[in-house]
């Protein structure tokens, strides 16, 4: 009882003489603003406990048929699905860790019978417990779950970061397949009416009132027309393919069926400051969460260069009878202490600690890219955001004033006042502005996206 009273009472004292080796951490400094530089006036009044913290980011663009696609996201799509695998791995690195604090026990037990030559055969039976463990005084082993710990709160920040991300993906596929359609709607009403146009002028030519010129021209318009919309049609299928992956299925289960195109209203996005943006993107947060796994790596290291302690101890019975073997007599028992201290390893202990220290700085640079990529991401969308809108306007009178111009040629081509020459030109210019007007309002559409996207969407830290 002395000896264990003894070992005892070393124990406690090495537990209070145990230390952090790792230094304090400190989130690192980054470049920051008071504002972001391309935000409109007024936009950064809003609060940050916004519409993308309460809820569903794409809810904002009240599409029923987008939240439908949005639920399947994070259930199906294998990207994120590999990034959960991640954090369940992480996690579970992390208990790994938390297990070597504690002490460990075993149970053995065993039976033999030896002998040879003169010797009569001999039985022996064993059972016996053993235990062991590693005071952690330098803290090597908490920097080991510290570190982990860290490294699962990275992995949690990049599940985020995945789901987010092929959020985004789908929402902008589908804004574009819907921009597709609406491209496709309008050729075919051109279509019908190159088709008129056709047998209008086939009939005069017929009549000896116009060249053959003016039909082939017509015939060619027509023609042109009908080759844009098949490749509209394989745009369109190819977009619903990537839909299809993103949310987890084979392309031939999937489909998304074609609407009547109505123009969508676009989502006010509330305005946060750049100090928030910081702990709204998980990929930002992923990145500071790694510099604190890197500095708990720092003192793993440094503990190397003191002593290494272990207690161990063992309880066990032995006897050649196994009627004896739970007699006083077939008792044994011992317990000890052992250090452990390297002497020399030609410097390979200071070689891990550097190779800590330079891996935290590469965390913390990358940290701080991270951060600076970031801003210049919402800068980049609240300047397509703004240059959109404005182009969507002159977008809509150059339609306005195309469509007004192709009816005016047409009905002067009619009475003969110009050659069919300007009534292709007409048309294909008012197409054109009709197409590109529809792009424009999808490019607004990709630009919220976009930006809500920068803003870290919906998720909460």
């Amino acid at each position: 009882m002395k000896t264990v009273f003894s070992l005892t009472s070393l124990c406690a004292a090495l537990l209070l003489a145990g230390c952090a080796q790792a230094p304090r951490q400190e989130t690192p400094s980054t470049p920051t603003s008071a504002a972001f530089k391309e935000a409109p006036p007024g936009w950064l009044n809003a609060a940050p406990a916004d519409a993308l913290e309460r809820g569903p980011w794409w809810a904002l663009f009240n599409d029923p048929a987008l939240t439908a696609l949005m639920d399947r996201v994070a259930v199906s799509n294998q990207n994120v699905a590999a990034s959960a695998a991640a954090y369940a791995q992480a996690q579970a690195a992390v208990r790994e860790q938390r297990a070597s604090l504690f002490p460990s026990l075993g149970l053995s037990a065993g039976a033999s019978r030896s002998g040879g030559g003169e010797t009569s055969a001999n039985s022996r039976y064993t059972l016996g417990l053993s235990g062991s463990w590693e005071p952690d005084l330098w803290g090597r082993l908490r920097g080991g779950v510290d570190s982990a710990g860290a490294r699962a709160q990275a992995s949690a920040a990049d599940l985020a970061a995945a789901t987010l991300s092929a959020q985004g993906e789908l929402a902008t596929s589908y804004f574009s397949l819907r921009e597709t359609d609406a491209e496709a709607q309008m050729l075919r009403k051109t279509i019908e009416g190159y088709e008129q146009a056709a047998r209008i002028t086939q009939n005069r030519y017929n009549a000896g009132v116009v060249p053959r010129s003016d039909l082939l021209q017509a015939q060619t318009q027509l023609s042109n027309a009908r080759a844009d919309l098949a490749g509209l049609d394989r745009q369109r299928a190819q977009l619903e393919h990537a839909m299809a992956v993103l949310v987890g299925e084979a392309p031939a289960n999937f489909s998304v069926p074609a609407v009547e195109w109505t123009w969508p209203a676009l989502p006010a996005v509330p305005g946060v400051l750049p100090s928030a943006l910081l702990q709204r993107r998980p990929d930002v947060a992923a990145a500071e969460r790694r510099v604190a796994a890197a500095n708990a790596s720092i003192g793993v290291a440094r503990a190397a260069f003191f002593p290494d302690f272990s207690l161990s101890g063992n309880y066990g019975l032995g006897s050649a009878k196994l009627g004896d073997l739970f007699s006083a007599s077939a008792v044994t028992w011992s317990l000890g202490l052992s250090v452990v201290q390297t002497l020399f390893d030609a410097g390979a202990r200071s070689a891990r600690v550097d190779e800590a220290k330079a891996s935290w700085e590469q965390s913390v640079a990358q940290y701080r890219q991270a951060v600076l990529i970031a801003f210049q991401d919402v800068e980049d969308q609240l300047a397509a955001v703004r240059i959109l809108e404005q182009q969507e306007a002159l977008r809509r009178q150059a339609s306005e004033a195309a469509d007004l111009t192709e009816q005016q040629v047409m009905n002067r081509y009619q009475a003969g006042q110009v050659g069919y020459s300007d009534v292709v030109i007409a048309q294909i210019t008012a197409l054109s502005t009709r197409r590109s007007l529809a792009q424009a309002v999808a490019n607004r559409q990709t630009a919220a996206v976009g930006l809500i996207r920068a803003l870290g969407g919906g998720w909460k830290s």
